[in-house]
């Protein structure tokens, strides 16, 4: 099984460095309720996979096999932009936990998490303004609106009851892909790539984050998973994924509409969720999503070919295989 070590080898002594980039870019001053925030959402971030790819697609397509400032600027930039719309996205949902540990606003309430959320998102701008990199800043900063325009669709489609596969594969690029999509790109923009190298990367990114919200929504209906919610969460919130979409399109009027008509009942009665998750086990739901997801990662390796081989490269392979493994 490929470990997230195994894909940061070839930037490892990087790492460090990228890190204490953005402390330093983020700090504020101690003991204020400001500094205490930043440092708590700093001391949280997750597996970085989203800056890790911008440095693999950067030093992938440098000519010389390594990359500078203008990429770590270009991994933070895209990294607390993910940060941001976590800390929004917790309180949309009202979760109280992200990661394990107590969510921002759960620990200091969501009036002050939108506020420095907000401020994070503003900060990102101001560092990249005065940066002067615009290329950068105005490639990345284009994926807000993006991010926001599917959280927005999300909604509408839960309030309706009513998403299609297509619908799906929108609300996940915009709320996800389009972001693994700007990685790639922005890491082979940062090394001066040409435009062939800079496209493929950017779908290599896009395929990519499609095949990683379709584990996350698979992992929704395995008991067994390390992903630290309950199962069948989305169904309590409403949410049509792939799973069950698989089985939508394939089962007679009569159950669709059953299944269509349990989920208004699953925010409040668990005998609804549990009637729901039988039926996505007894059609193959998450076999057939699986299927789905496995098209996505050959399309993404695909775009590969461009590259020349390298370390970087093939991390970037493997990142395809830890993204079909992952268990969280």
């Amino acid at each position: 099984m490929v470990q997230l070590d195994d894909l940061r080898r070839p930037i490892a002594d990087r790492l460090t460095e990228f890190d204490e980039f953005v402390r330093k870019s983020f700090a504020e001053r101690e003991g204020t309720l400001l500094g205490d925030m930043i440092d708590y959402i700093l001391t949280s971030r997750g597996k970085g996979l989203r800056p890790t790819l911008v440095m693999l697609a950067a030093g992938a397509c440098s000519q010389s096999g390594s990359f500078g400032k203008r990429t770590m600027l270009a991994a933070m930039l895209i990294e607390m932009l993910h940060v941001a719309s976590l800390v929004h996205d917790d309180v949309i949902d009202e979760s109280d936990q992200r990661r394990g540990r107590a969510s921002v606003n759960a620990r200091w309430q969501s009036r002050n998490a939108v506020i420095v959320g907000d401020y994070i998102l503003a900060k990102n701008v101001d560092i990249g303004l005065k940066s002067g990199q615009y290329d950068l800043l105005n490639h990345i900063i284009c994926s807000m609106t993006t991010l926001c325009e599917g959280e927005i669709l999300q909604s509408d489609h839960a309030g309706k009851l009513d998403t299609s596969r297509e619908a799906y594969f929108d609300i996940i690029y915009k709320k996800t892909a389009s972001l693994f999509a700007t990685c790639g790109s922005a890491g082979a923009l940062s090394v001066g790539a040409d435009r062939r190298k800079v496209e493929a990367m950017h779908r290599f990114g896009e395929t990519l984050g499609m095949a990683f919200q379709i584990v996350d929504d698979i992992l929704d209906y395995t008991p067994d998973n390390n992903a630290g919610k309950p199962v069948a969460n989305d169904l309590r919130e409403r949410k049509i994924t792939l799973p069950l979409i698989e089985v939508l399109e394939r089962v007679e009027k009569p159950l669709h509409d059953e299944i269509i008509a349990r989920i208004e009942q699953c925010a409040t009665d668990e005998t609804a969720v549990e009637f729901i998750r039988s039926k996505v086990e007894e059609y193959d739901g998450v076999a057939l999503a699986r299927k789905t997801l496995q098209r996505f990662l050959q399309r993404a390796m695909s775009e590969l070919s461009v590259l020349d081989e390298s370390d970087y490269r093939e991390a970037m392979m493997s990142l395809c295989t830890f993204v079909a493994e992952r268990d969280r």
